[in-house]
């Protein structure tokens, strides 16, 4: 009987096992993109996937055509009408996974299989244009087991084996791949910005905003994902101090605060008696404000310093930053305050909160002209008023303050902070809302700062004579712990990662691990490929002496897969091994195997010349020549079966 050609076994319908891995492998697919997709077609495509693996079981064949391409137009419609276009990455990805999971309908020869399988990997590979985070890349490598268990299920007589250990050899070819891939990170010439371009601001993690109303902060304050970490030269400031500044805002029209970029225009003097330096490695926000510890003494490279001590960057952050810079955190700030910034500290708009202005007046006929009585007032209030720290306060009116003071009595950061500057504001106090982070988690094994987007805060800045602009943060005056233990104190179990104390330190913990995955993988950009060699005397390596020593390490590490994998079959082949022990046994009585002879005509030979035991011969050459030639590696069952046939076998007599 002939053997069928190539084209016939690759239109031949595969086995259950292969589509089981198949399915397999696409389910690990659409779950690793099942965060980037809409939720509707999420479901949509993991329902047609269990349908299909579902139908194939009971029925082998493809799925009618009058099925599949309503399928194919409601698919690109639908990714249409969700995103505008097909163009992008957001677009592109959402309809490349849903063609991978059609494609499923009309699998059934190995072709296409081998298709779906190749088509997997680069979508399990496109999962990276979202995250590159440690936890995400692991995941995507494991995702590359099931695929290369996929495509060894089609060798032919392929032995049915659990899935644990079909998966097995897929782990060790990973293994045997981590040097050239070690290689490859290190030597394939970098571009200086990904092909694919900087991640849309749609998914992007923006942070503070420049603007500011009551409630803008809560899903802000519900958000526990790092947005910088900062490392100090010497001991970090005591908790209290800890205040990181991103924007003043001035200007308010009655129900929100709002920054207004302004470059210096005259100098504003600033007198440090104690300053602190320190270095920021900040996650990006796609904006151009850069966090600095309160208050900044100047700008980092490639950002300028603003006239209310803003600092801003030049370009968007679109990448992990890390930036130095040295703060004042005992200071006196512009102790002369001039006749335009004191009419715009004053402002406010005509027709808003009434009784909250006639408070601050109040304040003012009393205490004349002590500003910090007037100051101490408002603390007071806030501290023996009732008024109650939430992170999901009462909803506030057209009245916001008003309502806020004399009738909700709740609320966070943003409207304690807004509500103590306008009744300064009434009072004849010049004041601004600023925001930033307050707070933070000294990682002691790291010995740095680590300070996540729910360390967001909002304070305020008053202006006295003689002193200039002075920190007062009235969150303090009703929660104390806000400011001196951080958010996770302050929000009373309100947020839920921090009411188990052993997960929260391990999370932190594990924080070292994404920062050393950050500054060593993910940071490892174009202008550090080319100080990799500065240690070996090449102080500049440029595009033609990274290829050269890229094309020299590849070859010399084929060169050694090579020798390990002949020595290895050499040295490591049971079956060579089972073979010699049955070309021993027939030579002590007598049939020696000749130099040029092969397995086959040895043991014809043998079977001639023990005809008592031609067909147990017989046998043994059957399951020898198949073992070798017709897998690549022998199925290990069927291996043990000849070596224990073998063992068993015993030479009854040799016939002259």
């Amino acid at each position: 009987m002939t053997r069928p050609s190539h084209r016939a076994r690759a239109e031949s319908p595969v086995d259950t096992r292969a589509f089981d891995l198949l399915s397999l492998t696409l389910a690990v697919v659409l779950g690793l993109h099942a965060a980037h997709l809409p939720w509707w077609l999420g479901i949509a495509l993991a329902l047609t996937l269990g349908w299909r693996w579902w139908q194939r079981r009971r029925h082998i064949g493809r799925v009618p055509r009058w099925l599949k391409l309503p399928l194919l137009v409601l698919l690109t419609l639908a990714v249409i009408a969700h995103y505008g276009n097909i163009f992008g990455r957001e677009p592109g990805t959402a309809l490349a996974i849903g063609l991978l999971v059609l494609k499923l309908l009309e699998t059934e020869s190995a072709r296409d299989v081998r298709v779906g399988v190749s088509f997997a990997c680069f979508a399990l590979m496109a999962a990276l244009l979202f995250d590159q985070g440690l936890i995400v890349t692991v995941t995507v490598a494991l995702g590359l087991l099931p695929a290369l268990a996929t495509l060894r299920a089609l060798e032919p007589a392929q032995a049915q084996v659990t899935l644990q250990r079909s998966l097995l050899p897929g782990l060790g070819l990973l293994a045997a791949a981590l040097p050239l891939a070690l290689l490859g990170f290190l030597l394939v010439p970098r571009l200086s910005s990904p092909l694919w371009g900087a991640p849309s601001p749609r998914d992007a993690r923006t942070g503070l905003s420049d603007n500011m109303s009551p409630g803008d902060f809560t899903d802000l304050l519900i958000d526990d994902h790092p947005a910088m970490r900062v490392s100090f030269e010497g001991a970090p400031p005591p908790p209290d101090q800890r205040y990181f500044r991103a924007y003043v805002m001035w200007d308010y029209d009655g129900s929100r605060w709002k920054y207004v970029d302004i470059v210096n225009r005259e100098p504003v003097e600033l007198q440090a008696s104690r300053t602190v330096g320190y270095q920021v490695s900040m996650e990006p926000t796609h904006q151009y404000v850069l966090p600095m510890l309160d208050v900044p003494l100047g700008a980092p490279a490639s950002a300028g310093l603003r006239q209310d001590r803003v600092v801003m960057a030049d370009k968007p952050v679109n990448d992990p930053l890390t930036y130095a810079g040295r703060s004042a955190i005992r200071y006196r700030l512009q102790p002369e305050l001039g006749i335009r910034a004191r009419d715009r500290g004053l402002s406010l708009p005509a027709g808003f909160n009434p009784r909250t202005l006639a408070l601050g007046q109040s304040w003012r006929q009393r205490y004349g002209a002590d500003d910090a009585a007037i100051v101490q007032a408002a603390l007071a209030l806030f501290h023996d008023g009732g008024f109650r720290y939430t992170l999901s306060p009462a909803p506030l009116g057209r009245d916001a303050m008003d309502d806020f003071l004399f009738d909700t009595r709740e609320g966070f950061c943003e409207q304690y902070s807004s509500a103590f500057t306008v009744l300064m504001r009434a009072a004849g106090i010049p004041s601004r809302v600023v925001t930033g982070y307050q707070g933070g988690y000294w990682n002691t094994l790291g010995n740095y700062l680590l300070v996540r987007y729910s360390d967001a805060h909002a304070w305020s800045e008053v202006w006295l004579a003689g002193r200039g602009w002075v920190r007062v943060d009235p969150t303090g005056a009703v929660r104390p712990q806000r400011v001196s233990l951080g958010a996770a104190a302050a929000a009373d179990g309100q947020l839920p990662w921090y009411e188990n104390g052993w997960l929260q330190s391990l999370r932190n913990r594990w924080d070292i691990v994404n920062r050393w995955w950050g500054q060593g993988v993910i940071g490892f950009d174009a202008l550090r490929q080319r100080g990799l060699l500065t240690r070996f005397g090449i102080r500049d390596a440029d595009t033609a002496t990274l290829g050269v020593l890229l094309a020299t390490s590849c070859v010399l590490f084929i060169a050694i897969g090579l020798a390990w994998a002949l020595l290895r079959r050499r040295v490591r082949d049971p079956l060579r091994a089972a073979l010699r022990e049955l070309e021993h046994k027939l030579a002590r009585r007598g049939i020696v195997r000749r130099h040029s002879e092969g397995p086959q005509h040895y043991l014809s030979r043998a079977a001639r010349a023990l005809p008592g035991q031609r067909g147990e011969l017989a046998l043994l050459m059957k399951c020898y020549l198949e073992l070798r030639y017709a897998h690549d590696e022998p199925p290990p069952e069927s291996l043990r079966d000849f070596q224990h046939a073998v063992r068993d076998f015993r030479v009854v007599r040799v016939v002259k």
